[in-house]
């Protein structure tokens, strides 16, 4: 990658409630803790250090929000990639705590926004879809599980009937509605906590591009015009961490596109959404879609494509979208843009350590709005010497993909192919 870059050409970079700038990182400063990438993973736990009274400070490569923090679906869906791996790992004296901490995000989110008044058009609602049988009875299987743990939440099953009625569209057999996930302007939440951040003393510094990392008692972390001297470093940029070989070694980089059309009408939005909510499918493989706050279509999908133009993503998302709803056949598409995920082979979150003073997180296959929130909580707790769920992650070791850095895009393709059959079956 080059740096530095300026925000891809989204639709939410363009409704973006302001466009703070920080300055570059230049000479030598010092701080309890240096967090490497000011998306969500190094924002909440940044937010998390500097209420504890640790003295911060946030390096990016390029913007605020500027990777997939700045770029996803917006869908605010409880869940941990791998859940079931690292339950199996652990024994089942883990499934409460696995179950308190795929909810966590959601709470985090909430009562951040509530408490410091981020406006990121944060919406309740959601609903997961079926487009097969197996589908089905995977949410049946999840209404029970909600039901058995007492969820407080609003949920139930719909039926082929009650789904068209709800998103408008004959594409579904039938769906699961939760009414505490939902969606929200992934941007705008970003960018207010990196305000919120800010105003409890941590430093942010944009176009910082880390370098390198000297490691020791005290940590110095290296950027072309400066440095930080630190007593803890966390490493938080995900798919956009370039300067470490090794944990880019360590999951698969898979693009995800997204089209936004123009605004709907007051009588297309009663037609394909009126409740306003989230909805996404079960394929890996998969599509999702929402309304934003202008009541646009964004719909948003994995592609066997890696590049960046425009033009080329909706050509190869309008057919998909027209497929879920073609009564916007020849609807406008006013942006399109792709980011990337981190998928690591076994799908677990990956926490760790590169050195005693030195965390990691990254991997969240696609789950990140909610879980980056928990983790930047968990890595807090770290830094803290409290390590309890950190260790519930740390504890299952990464797996190494030889050859990622080199052939990433032709395996990914592979996977792809693959998963896409999986899918169809």
């Amino acid at each position: 990658m080059t740096y530095p870059q300026e925000h891809t050409g989204s639709y939410y970079a363009a409704s973006a409630n302001d466009h703070s700038k920080y300055a570059t990182l230049r000479g030598s400063v010092s701080a309890d803790v240096c967090v490497v990438g000011a998306g969500f993973t190094g924002i909440s736990t940044a937010i998390f250090l500097a209420e504890r009274g640790y003295d911060v400070c946030v390096l990016e490569a390029n913007r605020v929000g500027f990777g997939a923090s700045g770029r996803n679906g917006g869908q605010m869906i409880a869940g941990i990639s791998g859940e079931n791996r690292i339950t199996k790992h652990h024994g089942p004296g883990i499934e409460k705590q696995m179950w308190d901490m795929r909810w966590a995000g959601h709470r985090i989110i909430r009562e951040r926004v509530a408490k410091y008044g981020i406006a990121c058009d944060l919406k309740s609602g959601y609903l997961d879809v079926a487009i097969k049988e197996r589908h089905l009875r995977d949410l049946e299987a999840d209404h029970a599980r909600l039901s058995r743990h007492g969820f407080a939440g609003e949920f139930r099953l719909l039926s082929r009937e009650e789904t068209r009625s709800t998103i408008g569209t004959d594409a579904y057999i039938g769906a699961l509605f939760n009414g505490t996930n939902g969606h929200l302007h992934p941007l705008n939440l970003c960018a207010g906590e990196a305000r919120v951040a800010a105003s409890l003393g941590a430093r942010l510094y944009e176009q910082s591009p880390v370098r390198s990392i000297t490691h020791g008692d005290t940590v110095c972390v290296s950027t072309a015009d400066g440095n930080v001297n630190a007593k803890f470093a966390v490493l938080a940029g995900n798919a956009y961490q370039f300067f470490n070989r090794k944990l880019r070694a360590r999951f698969f980089p898979v693009r995800s596109y997204i089209i936004a059309t123009e605004a709907l009408t007051p009588e297309q939005v009663a037609d394909v959404n009126p409740q306003d909510l989230a909805v996404c499918d079960p394929n890996f493989v998969l599509e999702y879609f929402r309304l934003s706050a202008d009541k646009r279509l964004l719909f948003g999908g994995r592609c066997n494509y890696f590049g960046e133009d425009p033009e080329e993503i909706r050509s190869q998302l309008r057919p998909r979208m027209q497929r879920v709803y073609p009564q916007l056949s020849g609807i406008g598409i006013d942006y399109a843009w792709g980011g990337t995920i981190a998928v690591p082979l076994n799908r677990v979150p990956q926490l760790g350590r590169l050195a005693p003073n030195v965390f990691y997180a990254q991997g969240y296959s696609g789950h990140g709005v909610n879980v980056t929130h928990l983790v930047g909580e968990i890595l807090a707790d770290a830094v803290a010497g409290t390590l309890e769920r950190f260790d519930v992650f740390a504890g299952i070791k990464p797996i190494r993909i030889p050859g990622a850095s080199v052939f990433a895009n032709q395996m990914v393709s592979l996977g792809m192919m693959y998963y896409g059959l999986k899918d169809r079956l």
